[in-house]
């Protein structure tokens, strides 16, 4: 039988918009109480499920303060929780039933939480959260009936704590905090769960090759940790625009993506403007090009002799000094191993195809780190696959019942205010997917450092934010775009360790709530069901058939 949870202290002020005030117990010591625990306040007819916001030092008599008594000093400890006491700062979040909730043993629990619209009485107990009202609030991960992933553990107990998976692909989310806070930790994690639950496919663009086989390891001990493929074996897919670097790494089966001329369109070019030091001249004399040339312009421009630009000049419209200036900076693209003149197969319809029948993917850029290469690549095979979801989700949405629906797609981006910033997330195919949510079966997964530079009207569109230590008054004020009471929160969130600390907020958790990052170790491989041990040979042969399989002839 579990033991009663201890009694915290008594409400002893509050209102329903600025949160409550509890008085802390005699017995308890305020240095024991962590902003962004979670209590549990037994009101007459409903119980709050709340989270401490912020810790005070207050007295019954401000006259105590004019001579204050030494520590350790026996009249210190006489005044100690009468004359002295600590107050702590409590925002109710959900409220349930205390009837509903006794009643009928077998109701859903989420059927009856509901949003605070009131709040307790004067002197009502509050208690520290049992692990009852932890899986009453945020579920249990061996729920037949619900996707759950266990991401971490409260900050005082050892409980699983899990994500509402069904709800989190259904919109974009984003997993901010600064360098060295072990987002892509928490990234792993998060794609882990959609892996390991089948609710979505995952397409990731993996810039720093950290997803794909394996990544250095911040845990003591140990110097890598594993990756989605030696995880999960052949559920996943590896692309490289490297394939050296990949097969050095030890992805034996990994395939090599190109990339032709032809599939750059104005709209990459724009993107990536600062990397190539365009102008907005550049990119107009671009159109003209493409207006005059059409589809495969940017091949046959860069074939051109000067005299050929000049004899395009006195045809058509430009000027050959910004045209050759073109020519010379688009030169940069060109040194790309993975751009080609023409592409030996459609390797954006193989991935295509490896989505479609439930595979993950991975697309590892090698070498290729640069923000040139990643934006480029990025930009190109996402607007295709985003164009195949849009006509697959038209075909379905005319006529549900005899045809299929696209399956959930994830996409997830590093680097992603790039993308997103407020001079291009209109013109992005990123900053469309954004904004049209869930509508054709596709969303984003936003990785990043500096959540002040993405716009604010995307912002206001990520469902679930997975937030580790932010140092930046901007950066803490953009991670709560779009959500109501939040100043509170913004405490909570300042004060995070530096490292397996994040607060989640959003659509798929019930509640925000600060956690402890769950380890990424051994026991998690084995949770997820490692299938590291298959042989690197037979990984090769296997996608060799996939290939032959799923792209016959």
């Amino acid at each position: 039988m579990p033991h009663p949870s201890p009694v915290l202290g008594t409400i002893i002020e509050g209102s329903l918009s600025g949160g409550l005030k509890m008085r802390l117990a005699a017995d308890q010591n305020v240095e024991d109480i962590r902003v962004g625990q979670f209590v549990v306040v037994e009101g007459q007819l409903k119980r709050f499920f709340c989270l401490i916001t912020d810790v005070a030092l207050s007295t019954s008599n401000p006259q105590i303060l004019l001579n204050p008594p030494a520590q350790g000093d026996f009249l210190a400890q006489i005044l100690q929780g009468t004359g002295t006491l600590g107050t702590v700062s409590l925002q109710p979040m959900l409220m349930l039933e205390k009837n509903a909730s006794l009643a009928d043993a077998n109701a859903d629990p989420e059927e009856e939480l509901r949003p605070v619209k009131t709040i307790p009485s004067h002197f009502a107990p509050v208690k520290v959260a049992s692990e009852q009202d932890f899986a009453t609030v945020f579920g249990q991960e061996d729920d037949p009936h619900k996707a759950r992933f266990f991401i971490g553990m409260p900050l005082d107990m050892d409980v699983p704590l899990c994500l509402d998976l069904d709800r989190l692909v259904e919109r974009s989310n984003a997993i901010f905090g600064k360098s060295g806070t072990g987002k892509s930790f928490l990234t792993r994690l998060v794609l882990s769960g959609i892996i390991k639950k089948q609710v979505a496919v995952n397409l990731i663009f993996d810039m720093h090759n950290e997803y794909g086989w394996q990544a250095l390891s911040e845990n003591k001990g140990e110097k890598v940790v594993k990756g989605l493929k030696q995880l999960f074996g052949r559920d996943v897919v590896v692309f490289t625009l490297d394939l050296k670097s990949s097969r050095q790494r030890g992805i034996k089966d990994a395939q090599e993506l190109s990339i032709p001329l032809r599939q750059i369109q104005i709209e990459d070019l724009a993107l990536i403007k600062h990397e190539l030091n365009l102008s907005e001249a550049s990119i107009e004399s671009a159109m003209i090009l493409e207006e005059a040339l059409g589809r495969n312009w940017l091949k046959q421009f860069l074939q051109m002799s000067a005299n050929e630009i000049e004899d395009f000049v006195s045809s058509a419209k430009g000027h050959s000094g910004a045209l050759k200036a073109l020519q010379r900076k688009l030169i940069k693209v060109t040194n790309l191993s993975y751009i080609k003149d023409e592409g030996s197969g459609d390797a954006i319809q193989m991935i295509l195809k490896y989505l479609e029948s439930g595979k993950h993917v991975v697309l590892e850029f090698g070498g290729h780190n640069s923000l040139l290469s990643y934006m480029l690549a990025t930009n190109i095979i996402t607007r295709r696959i985003h164009q195949s979801y849009v006509e697959k989700s038209d075909i379905y949405n005319a006529d549900p019942l005899n045809n299929v629906k696209p399956r959930q797609l994830v996409i997830t981006i590093e680097e992603a205010h790039k993308f997103l910033s407020p001079a291009i997330a209109r013109q992005t195919i990123f900053g469309t997917i954004a904004r049209e949510m869930r509508k054709y079966s596709v969303t984003l997964l936003i990785v990043d450092q500096r959540p002040s530079s993405i716009d604010s009207e995307i912002l206001s569109q990520v469902g679930t934010r997975i937030t580790a230590l932010l140092n930046d008054d901007k950066d803490i004020d953009a991670v709560f775009t779009g959500v109501s009471g939040s100043q509170s929160l913004r405490t909570v969130l300042s004060q995070l360790d530096p490292k397996q600390q994040a607060l989640i907020l959003g659509y798929a958790v019930p509640m925000p709530v600060v956690i402890r990052t769950r380890p990424y170790n051994t026991d998690f491989y084995k949770a997820v069901g490692d299938k590291s041990a298959e042989k690197p040979e037979e990984l090769e042969v296997r996608a060799q058939s996939n290939i032959v399989r799923l792209f016959p002839g």
